[in-house]
């Protein structure tokens, strides 16, 4: 009797210590779980934590308020393919002629022997996984998409994906799981073109009257779920998404990742598609915002991170889990359907004091929400450090004890913790293959040739005649060109942009959408 106590007694504090340990490992602060939340297309004001007045973004808020809020942080482009690309490579998109808005036919356009950050961290023992938009391109240009669809998010570093190929408003209208598409019934395969359509399918433009959401340009394709969308589709009717549901959809895969993955170091890159178009909120959303669909889904969006946060909670893994929110690029009110965004913003300005907007070179088009969130590690601050999403690669491998080869990707561990405000001296920006430049207070961008003004959007590209000079700190709306008045400060900043990018400013003719 007495050896079988001592053999319990032995037994229980065995199992204390592998108890401890594993609490131990749970808030080791050199390994925290990481978090990526990617919006798509929100702006600088469409955040009442960075000044929104007649929108309420509380769960963001929570987030900011609780973290380091930059005022200075930068999506790599205005527009999302390429800051997909940076984000994830750490590297200038604009070095990657295949790294501009694709297709959903598109190929891979990561190679798979670059590195990622899902790719370093694996390798630091962390699980990856990424849940949402994807659109940067599947397999090698000829998919068939009734059998596994390589090479895509697995072959770049990640476990696990569940992701939709390109936009919501582009074909394939399916939910793709490492590389299969879910719910496919072999027996209606699925078929996506888009250059021509597939005898019998109806269109948007030919047929409005099977539409329930009219399209304004460039939407006039195959219609699902009475959305004409880009691109042409047939049969897959099992495996196609429902767009009311999207959000709650991948949020439902998220927190399951959560909930599976409580007990393992991870990296969740968690891709929403708010307030991309087309805007789709659930009924339980439809009207909260009182600004039509644009502002429904930024409410509901706003609703599904703070559901996130909950699951991490009660996961108890938030005090173990560093966050990243940032959004891909600035916002866009008509983008290619009529959905009152126009109508109904009132006095709310998605672009808070900045000038432009998706597809611009100005500020509006790259400078957007970027918040990092710790608790119990990063105290809460305001940062004007100068910051991009395309340095979280070299950052991340800092904190992890790994060390990654890039040029691109500066090391900003620290700007990101809050305990140091000193963040990159200059930073390259595009606009759909125009680039400028910002460095300290200052930005300089380039002539170009094309349309001053998109006229189907209603957005300012920064495309000019002659070189255009702000000082961002005086002048944030970027009202008053100094070019001509601060003539060195300008050969300053067009010395180091040509160092960096070359002689960019031939330009373009026009300036590509979606």
């Amino acid at each position: 009797m007495k050896k079988n106590l001592l053999l319990l007694i032995a037994s229980i504090m065995l199992f204390s210590c592998q108890v401890d340990k594993k609490k131990e490992a749970k808030i080791d602060p050199k390994k925290p779980n990481i978090i990526f939340i990617y919006l798509d297309d929100l702006g600088y004001g469409d955040v009442s934590a960075y000044g929104a007045t007649e929108l309420q973004t509380p769960n963001i808020d929570k987030l900011a308020n609780g973290g380091v809020r930059f005022t200075n942080g930068y999506a790599s482009s205005a527009t999302c393919t390429p800051s997909r690309y940076a984000i994830l490579t750490g590297v200038y998109p604009w070095k990657n002629e295949n790294a501009k808005i694709l297709p959903g036919t598109a190929p891979l356009i990561i190679d798979t022997a670059q590195i990622t950050v899902p790719k370093m961290l694996r390798s630091n023992g962390y699980k990856t996984a990424i849940i949402g938009k994807w659109h940067l391109g599947l397999g090698t240009g000829v998919v068939d998409w009734n059998e596994r669809v390589s090479p895509g998010p697995n072959e770049v570093g990640f476990d696990h994906a569940y992701i939709m190929a390109a936009t919501q408003d582009r074909v394939p209208t399916v939910y793709i799981e490492n590389g299969n598409v879910d719910g496919l019934d072999k027996n209606d395969p699925i078929y996506v073109d888009y250059a021509k359509n597939y005898e019998g399918q109806p269109t948007g433009k030919e047929n409005p009257e099977l539409c329930t959401m009219k399209w304004h340009h460039g939407h006039n394709n195959t219609i699902v779920n009475g959305i004409p969308r880009i691109g042409y589709m047939k049969g897959g009717e099992a495996a196609k998404w429902s767009d009311v549901d999207m959000a709650d959809h991948f949020l439902a895969k998220a927190q399951e990742y959560i909930k599976n993955n409580k007990d393992e170091t991870f990296f969740l890159n968690y891709t929403m598609q708010q307030p991309h178009v087309p805007r789709t909120p659930h009924p339980r959303f439809v009207g909260k915002s009182g600004m039509g669909p644009r502002g429904d889904v930024i409410v509901e969006a706003d609703w599904c991170i703070g559901e996130f946060i909950k699951t991490l909670e009660e996961a108890g893994i938030l005090e173990n889990t560093l966050i990243f929110l940032s959004s891909d690029n600035g916002p866009v009110l008509n983008d290619g359907y009529y959905d009152d965004a126009v109508e109904k913003l009132g006095d709310h300005k998605p672009t808070g004091p900045l000038r432009g907007g998706k597809y611009s070179l100005f500020e509006a088009g790259t400078r957007v929400p970027f918040i990092t969130y710790w608790k119990g590690t990063i105290e809460p601050k305001e940062s004007d450090a100068l910051v991009c999403q395309m340095d979280l690669l070299a950052s991340l491998a800092k904190l992890v004890g790994d060390e990654v080869n890039t040029t691109d990707s500066e090391e900003l561990l620290d700007v990101f913790l809050g305990k140091s405000d000193k963040g990159r001296e200059s930073l390259v920006i595009e606009a759909t293959t125009r680039t400028a430049l910002r460095k300290g207070d200052w930005i300089m961008i380039p002539p170009y040739k094309g349309w001053p003004v998109i006229k189907q959007v209603n957005i300012e590209t920064g495309n000019a005649k002659k070189y255009q000079l702000y000082n961002l700190k005086e002048d944030i709306s970027q009202t008053n060109n100094v070019a001509e008045t601060n003539p060195e400060k300008l050969q300053e900043l067009i010395k180091e942009f040509e160092a960096i990018r070359g002689d960019a400013s031939k330009g373009v003719e026009k300036v590509v959408l979606h």
